[in-house]
């Protein structure tokens, strides 16, 4: 063999995965360096939910663990972060993640229902006086534009709103959507809001058949209801809430989840950040017609989209979805955006938007520019956790419960950093008792045990900060003890592959010739041994959970590592060594007496009958 071409090639690798370690970091050297750390040794942040009733909907063990596992495959859709996901009594579960960044973990507890509702009007939540002739539609730019969508629950013809209430009695009734199963009734909560907002104002409400054109005596009788919060604002009726500008959108954003959860209504909702509000048709494609989503990079590669796509079922629901908004069948939409497609557009001017809403706000609503079938996308102002964070919580479908974020509180990371001694001092122990052994046993071989380990280590470590940043792997105790565990694992594979070499050095051959024979029949050994180490720690992590999938990750990982050391390292080191002369020498080679014993008995060897010699060989 040729020994520089296998250490070459692990000169290659290592260059790279530095390369990919530096380019893929930030900062300084020594931050481009640094892995993420987990839970227990860095500290982060946990979150406590607790389930809340729905209207006609109870808490059972089997929601709330049904519950349990959608949040921990939203959280370990990230990456391979060890998040703990645990219920806790009758209607609690508590999440805790490693790190500083609380916004996604704040996400992975909401309900998610996504919705596909055709746009029937718009306008702004300015409490400015609006002249007949202003319009109010949606410039799209305030949050991500997109062409997808998911699927619906009813088919609700599109002039389904109701009429603006002309009196307090009718403002007490409509679509408005409890908060609570418990405590006083949906119409002694509205009874309590209209005494809030007075006679005046309710009559004024009334009155407004266009939000575009309020005179200012009207703006001023409504201004009572910028003082209702949002779970006051969804125990309104939907016109209401649509033709009063002074319901802004951030109340309307701040209505309890599941405000707008029922698809066979109507509604309104905003986008994040945005004051432009949309009255929506009932919802004709819902999330349950998704069969997946998935982030990926635009074309560009500068922006985040989300690629939809449909099941049977959904692919009709959507096609039938996007024909109507794209033909604006029986004119519902009174607010509309041009058509684009120039092969068309002397047809069919005008179409229809479709909002893409998850649970109370409006992700996007992109004009439809043509009739879709079983793929679509969401595009616009992602980045790649929020892509990501959005493709789980479609893909792995909506919360069963709605929950109230109890508390959110951060863990110290004090006791972690006693914890990272502890465990750096006992890699450090580990390894220093095998190099101590391998030098007093093995000599000049032990040097070759060094080396291999150091390399090892070398290359865990990036490939660890690397997995970091690429799957979100990160380092706890449980993965430093699959770190300590490997380093037995190494340490067996030197101990087949040397005691391999003085059984042939045994039967007469010389070091040289003893090391590839050794090594033909020392490898299978250690490749079946590795073999058995990566499929218990596959076992371990597929069925595991949070810190056993670490464990089992780290295991694997290290040992294939070292697998790879053996055959870029071990053997071609063992093969440059074999033509040295000390490595020949009793007193340094650290085959000592089997040398002596096959010079001892080299002439009785070398005149041993060829049918004993196989006899021994085997």
């Amino acid at each position: 063999m040729r020994p520089s071409r296998y250490l070459f090639t692990l000169a290659a690798i290592f260059l790279v995965l530095f390369g990919l370690v530096m380019v893929t970091g930030s900062g300084s050297f020594g931050n481009r360096l640094k892995p993420k750390l987990g839970l227990d040794l860095i500290g982060g942040t946990t979150l406590t939910l607790v389930a809340k009733p729905g209207a006609g909907q109870n808490i059972t063990r089997d929601n709330l663990n049904t519950a349990r596992d959608i949040i921990e495959k939203r959280v370990n859709g990230f990456g391979v972060a060890e998040a703990t996901v645990v219920t806790e009594g009758d209607r609690t579960i508590i999440v805790s993640v490693p790190g500083t960044n609380s916004q996604d973990i704040r996400q992975v507890g909401t309900p998610a229902q996504m919705r596909f509702r055709k746009v029937l009007n718009t306008t702004t939540d300015s409490p400015a006086v609006v002249t007949p002739s202003g319009s109010a539609t949606p410039s799209g730019s305030a949050s991500p534009s997109a062409s997808a969508s998911a699927t619906p629950a009813a088919t609700t013809p599109a002039a389904t709103t109701p009429p603006a209430t002309s009196s307090a009695a009718a403002a007490a009734t409509g679509s408005a959507t409890p908060s609570a199963s418990s405590g006083p009734s949906l119409e002694e909560q509205q009874k309590a809001i209209l005494d809030l907002l007075g006679q005046s104002a309710v009559q004024a409400a009334s009155s407004v058949q266009d939000p575009k054109q309020i005179d200012q005596a009207t703006s001023a009788a409504l201004e009572p209801f910028h003082k209702l919060s949002g779970a006051q604002v969804a125990l309104l009726p939907v016109q209401l809430q649509f033709n009063v500008p002074q319901i802004t959108c951030q109340q309307l954003l701040d209505r309890p989840t599941g405000s707008i959860v029922d698809p066979a209504q109507p509604a309104v909702a905003c986008e994040t950040g945005g004051h432009t509000k949309y009255l929506l048709d009932a919802a004709k494609v819902v999330g349950t017609d998704l069969s997946s989503a998935q982030a990926n990079l635009d074309s560009t590669g500068a922006s985040w989209k989300v690629d939809l796509t449909f099941s049977s079922e959904g692919t009709g629901k959507w096609t039938a979805l996007t024909s109507e908004a794209f033909s604006n069948k029986d004119s519902a939409c009174k607010v509309t955006q041009p058509n684009t497609d120039s092969a068309t557009s002397g047809t069919n001017a005008q179409v229809c938007q479709v909002a893409v809403v998850l649970d109370n706000e409006v992700v996007s609503a992109p004009a439809i520019q043509g009739v879709l079938s079983s793929t679509s996308q969401i595009t616009g102002t992602f980045n790649k956790d929020s892509a990501t964070l959005l493709a789980n919580q479609l893909k792995y479908g909506a919360l069963p419960l709605t929950f109230d974020q109890a508390d959110l509180s951060a863990v110290s990371a004090t006791l972690g950093a006693d914890y990272l001694r502890a465990g750096l001092l006992a890699m450090g122990v580990g390894m220093l008792l095998v190099i101590i052994y391998a030098f007093f046993y093995y000599r000049l071989l032990g040097s070759v045990i060094f080396g291999s380990l150091v390399l090892s280590g070398l290359l865990t470590f990036l490939a660890l900060v690397f997995l970091g940043r690429q799957i979100g792997f990160v380092l706890s105790l449980a993965g430093m003890a699959g770190f300590i565990v490997s380093l037995g694992v190494a340490a067996d594979s030197f101990v087949i592959y040397f005691e391999r070499l003085k059984d042939e050095i045994r039967e007469g051959r010389s070091p040289r010739s003893a090391i590839p024979r050794a090594w033909v029949r020392a490898r299978r050994t250690i490749v079946t041994a590795n073999a058995v180490t990566i499929l218990a720690a596959l076992v371990l992590y597929i069925i595991g959970a949070s810190q056993v999938k670490g464990f089992a990750f780290a295991l694997g990982l290290a040992t294939s590592l070292d697998l790879l050391i053996v055959f870029l390292f071990r053997h071609p080191i063992m093969t440059m060594l074999a033509r040295m002369p000390a490595f020949l020498s009793p007193r340094v080679s650290g085959l000592g007496r089997v040398l002596h014993h096959a010079r001892d008995d080299g002439p009785q060897a070398s005149s041993r009958p060829s049918g004993t010699k196989r006899a021994k060989e085997a």
